[in-house]
Formats: C-alpha cells, sequence, structure tokens
C-alpha cells in the first residue's frame, strides 16, 4: 500500500509539474508576442473628435431616453 501511495504522489507532482511548466512558457510566450506587436505595430495616437452632435445623433440620444424611461416605468 505504501508503495502504492508513493507511486500516486510521484505521479501528482510530476502532473503539476509539467502544467506549472507549461503555464510559465505560456506567459512567457504572450508576454512576448506582445512586445514583439508593440514594437513593429505602436497605436495609433487617436484624432480628436469634435463635441458636436449632430441632429440624427440627438434623435437617436432622444430615443434611446424614451426608451429607457419607458422600460423602468413599465419594470418597477
Amino acid at each position: 500500500m505504501t508503495e502504492l501511495m508513493s507511486s500516486g504522489i510521484e505521479l501528482l507532482m510530476a502532473g503539476m509539474g509539467i502544467v506549472f511548466l507549461f503555464l510559465a512558457m505560456l506567459v512567457v510566450a504572450i508576454n512576448i508576442m506582445s512586445a514583439v506587436v508593440l514594437r513593429f505595430f505602436p497605436d495609433e495616437p487617436k484624432a480628436s473628435s469634435p463635441s458636436v452632435v449632430s441632429t440624427n445623433d440627438k434623435r437617436i440620444v432622444a430615443a434611446i431616453t424614451a426608451a429607457v424611461h419607458q422600460y423602468r416605468h413599465d419594470h418597477k
């Protein structure tokens, strides 16, 4: 029985070690890929968008506001 338990513990440690090594290699690989992507494809600066809201946008905002108000009224 003792031999069976020691074999089970050895197998447990080997399995956990393999999983740990795989996850560690995965973290390293993801960090390397991230560094490569950021080096060769840097983020472009975002252009400042105008703060003027068009009439279509105002209508959409009004429709959404009315729908939320109606939903909240119906589901108190």
